[in-house]
C-alpha cells in the first residue's frame, strides 16, 4: 500500500514537472514516506547538500488569508539554509525588496544577521532589478515608567530611541550601499510595523532573519514571524545566522 501511495504521489510530481523542464533546467523530483514532513526535509537538505528550501502556502477558502501549517514554523526554525515562503503575489519588474533589520540588540547574531539579510536583498535586487528598502521598527514609551515617574518625559524619551534606531538603520544602509531614502524606521512592534511597510511599498519579497534558538526565545521569535507573514501579501524569505546548525543534523 505504501508503495501504492509513493508510486501515484510520484507520478503527479513528474507531470507537474514536466513542463518547466528545458535544455536550462535539470528537474530531479523524490517522495519520501515520513510522518514528520519537516524532518524529512531537512534531512534531506542536509544529506544532499541543497542551498533553498522553496514552499508554497495555503489560502484558506473561507477565511481568505494565507493559513501557515506546523510543518512552515519548523522549516523556518529549524532548517539550516534559507526558507522561501510563496504566495500568490507576483513578483514585478522593477519591485522592492523590503529586509527587515533588527538595530535594538548588541547580539552578535542579531548584528551579523542584519548584514546578511542585506547582502541577499541586495543579490535578488540585482538579478531582478529591484529596489532595496530596509525596515525597522523600536519600542514604544512604556506605559509603567509615565505613571510611576511624574518628571518622566515621554515625548522626550520617544524621540531619542526614534532617533537613535535611525541613526542605526541609516548607518546600516551606507556601510552596505544602500540609499538612506528608503530606510523606514517606524514606532511599534515588528509584527505591525513590517507588514504595514511592506503594503505600503507593495514590495515582492521581505526577508527576515530567525536565529533558531530553542525555548522560550524560540517561541518569541516564532510569535513575531508567524505575525508578520500571516500580515504580508508577499513572498517571505527566512534566513538563519552564520554557524547555525539544525537541532536534526547528527553529522
Amino acid at each position: 500500500m505504501r508503495q501504492g501511495v509513493i508510486a501515484q504521489r510520484q507520478a503527479w510530481i513528474d507531470e507537474l514537472v514536466e513542463r518547466y523542464s528545458t535544455a536550462d533546467i535539470q528537474i530531479e523530483s523524490e517522495v519520501i514516506w515520513h510522518n514528520r514532513p519537516y524532518e524529512s526535509i531537512i534531512q534531506h537538505v542536509i544529506s544532499e547538500n541543497f542551498d533553498l528550501i522553496v514552499k508554497g502556502t495555503h489560502e484558506h477558502d473561507k477565511l481568505k488569508s494565507v493559513i501557515f501549517t506546523p510543518t512552515d514554523w519548523h522549516l523556518m526554525r529549524k532548517s539550516p539554509v534559507p526558507v522561501l515562503l510563496v504566495k500568490a503575489h507576483d513578483w514585478p519588474v522593477a519591485g522592492k525588496i523590503l529586509c527587515a533589520v533588527n538595530v535594538g540588540s548588541e547580539d552578535e547574531d542579531h548584528i551579523s544577521l542584519n548584514s546578511k539579510i542585506i547582502e541577499y536583498g541586495k543579490d535578488l535586487a540585482e538579478i531582478f532589478n529591484a529596489e532595496v528598502h530596509l525596515v525597522n521598527g523600536y519600542p514604544g514609551t512604556p506605559v509603567n515608567l509615565a505613571i510611576e515617574l511624574p518628571d518622566f518625559d515621554a515625548h522626550t524619551y520617544s524621540e531619542t530611541i526614534r532617533m537613535q534606531h535611525e541613526e542605526r538603520v541609516s548607518e546600516l544602509a551606507l556601510t552596505l550601499g544602500v540609499d538612506v531614502d528608503n530606510c523606514h524606521v517606524k514606532e511599534g512592534l515588528p509584527e505591525d510595523v513590517i507588514p504595514d511597510i511592506a503594503k505600503s511599498l507593495d514590495a515582492e519579497l521581505v526577508i527576515l532573519g530567525t536565529v533558531g534558538r530553542t525555548g522560550f526565545s524560540a517561541a518569541l521569535i516564532g510569535n513575531t514571524a508567524e505575525h508578520v507573514i500571516d500580515s504580508i501579501n508577499c513572498d517571505l524569505l527566512a534566513i538563519k545566522p552564520d554557524g547555525y546548525k539544525s537541532p536534526l543534523d547528527e553529522s
